[in-house]
Order: C-alpha cells, then structure tokens, then sequence
C-alpha cells in the first residue's frame, strides 16, 4: 500500500514536473505580450535578451536588406549595389545597436513589424497600438526555442516570429527573431 502511495506520488510529481516544463515558454510569452501592450519597459527589459536579439536583428535586417538588393535590377547591375552590401552590415550594427530598445521591443510585439533602424525617433509606448489586428501562433521549434510567430491580419504575407530561448529550466527571454516576408520572393 505504502509503494502503490509513494509509485504514485512519484508519478504525480514528474506529471506536474513535465506540465510545469512544458508550459515556461508560453507563460513567458504571454507575460512579454502583456508587458508590450502595456509598455512596461522594466518587464521587458527582464524578459529579453538584448544583447542575443540585437544579434539576430542584424543578421534578419541584412540578409532581408541584401534579398531586396538582388531584387532590384538597378542594384544588382550598379558597382555601388556590391559597395552597398559591403557596408549595410556596419551601418546596420551601429544603428540597431542604438535603437533596439524595450519600447522598440514592444512596438515588434504589438505591431508584428521588423524596427527600422533609420528611424531615428523612438516609439513611444501608447504608439505601438494594441495589436488586436495581429494573429499569434504558437509552437516549439526544438526543446530549447520557442516561437511565437505574429501576422498582421492587413498583411499576411509578411510574419515576425518572436523566438525565445531557454535560460535554465524554467525561464525564457526573447533571445531572437525570425523575419518571414513571402511578398519580396
């Protein structure tokens, strides 16, 4: 009777254990989301890896800067297109570097767009609208990414998935994103 009690403890613990696991990234997520939509810059500023999204931002920015380079033939037949795919990464770095913010963070979120680091001025938080408009989908992508992939209903071609990443068992910040755009390919 005492083994059938603890076997079954046991298994009510590893139930709530895997429950509890499995949940973390969406819990995380929800709170990034409500953090964004009521421009709450110490929340976000704990539930984002800066320096890992700023990263990813610059790697999405100059890979979709170069696509759209390729694209357009004036650029793609001018010297100055190859001189422009030379420096885009530095002027991006720079400018991400500056303008990749909690409020930038919850204009992404609530707007389901990409910053552009040309624009100079930052959102502020009321400015980011309420996202009522953007459709959220939500899956792993391996056992330590989580994605949260977010569609304006106007533009349904164009996706941002907001990807967070595990940091220990538990906890997950916004570490990465993943800039879909169906409409330039």
């Amino acid at each position: 009777m005492i083994k059938k009690l603890a076997v079954g403890l046991v298994v009510a613990a590893v139930a709530v254990f895997a429950i509890c696991w499995a949940a973390a990234p969406v819990i995380a997520a929800q709170a990034l989301i409500r953090a964004a939509k009521a421009g709450d810059a110490d929340r976000i500023q704990q539930l984002v890896d800066f320096p890992a999204l700023r990263e990813s931002l610059k790697d999405e920015l100059t890979a979709e800067l170069a696509a759209h380079m390729r694209r357009d033939p004036r650029m793609a037949e001018s010297d100055l297109g190859g001189l422009g795919l030379m420096l885009a990464p530095m002027l991006l770095s720079g400018a991400i570097d500056a303008t990749v913010t909690p409020e930038v963070v919850a204009q992404m979120v609530t707007t389901a767009e990409a910053p552009d680091p040309t624009v100079r001025d930052q959102p502020e938080p009321g400015d980011a609208g309420d996202g009522d408009d953007i459709h959220q989908s939500w899956g792993y992508r391996d056992l330590n990414a989580f994605a949260v992939t977010l569609t304006d209903r106007d533009h349904p071609d164009q996706r941002l998935a907001l990807i967070l990443e595990r940091r220990g068992l538990f906890k997950w910040q916004l570490a990465a994103v993943d800039i879909q755009n169906d409409a330039g390919a």
